[in-house]
């Protein structure tokens, strides 16, 4: 197979794991719907920066790490779950719904970035795939690893960058018409509280089973 179509393959493998409703699509969700386009944006750079941390890595073996130790792997399952549910209880335990938020009040970029990058830090489903997936598409014998790891992670950065952000527009344009009726807007917040707080459920069964 030749470089290019290791890449290509490389692109669809990843776009698959990436479009798959999971912990860092919830929280990117969970942002724009709560702080508007700034903040599910900022939530995309931070879990873009993060996938660039578990490139880095994947090639430095500690993914290779936390397999040979499975109690370690079990604790950073357990600890991104717990994080993705307390964001959901906190949006299932709200009063005020879905709103747009006034000017200024908007919650700061900063914050948002960091929350996303350790989503992503947390998220079990990229350790499976540093460990079962990116590996096959390291090979030696086609040069320096670490220039193939760097074209590896910018086609999931970037990967990222265009799923993620376009959850974040279309959460936006979901606001604005829950904006104008507060029931919905209400039953949208607990909804989407219900989802990350069963998605946190649901990696906690799937990675003790």
């Amino acid at each position: 197979m030749s470089d290019l179509a290791n890449l290509g393959l490389f692109f669809v493998v990843v776009f698959g794991v990436i479009v798959l409703p999971g912990l860092d699509m919830a929280f990117v969700m969970a942002s724009a719907l709560r702080g508007g386009n700034g903040a599910g944006l900022a939530a995309v750079g931070g879990i873009m920066l993060g996938g660039a941390v578990h490139v880095l890595m994947g090639v430095l073996g500690v993914a290779a790490v936390l397999a040979v130790w499975p109690p370690l792997f079990n604790a950073v399952l357990l600890a991104g779950a717990l994080y993705i549910a307390w964001i959901g209880w906190s949006l299932l335990r709200t009063r005020e719904g879905i709103t747009l938020p006034a000017a200024g009040t908007a919650p700061r970029g900063r914050p948002v970035f960091l929350q996303g990058m350790l989503t992503c830090l947390l998220n079990p489903k990229a350790y499976v795939f540093m460990l079962a997936i990116f590996p096959q598409f390291l090979r030696p014998e086609r040069g320096n690893l670490w220039a193939q790891a760097a074209a590896l992670g910018l086609i999931t950065v970037f990967t990222q960058a265009a799923v993620y952000g376009a959850v974040a527009v279309g959460a936006l344009g979901a606001q604005r018409w829950l904006a104008g009726n507060p029931r919905a807007g209400l039953a949208g917040a607990r909804a989407v509280g219900a989802v990350l707080v069963g998605a946190a459920l649901l990696t906690v069964v799937q990675g003790w089973a």
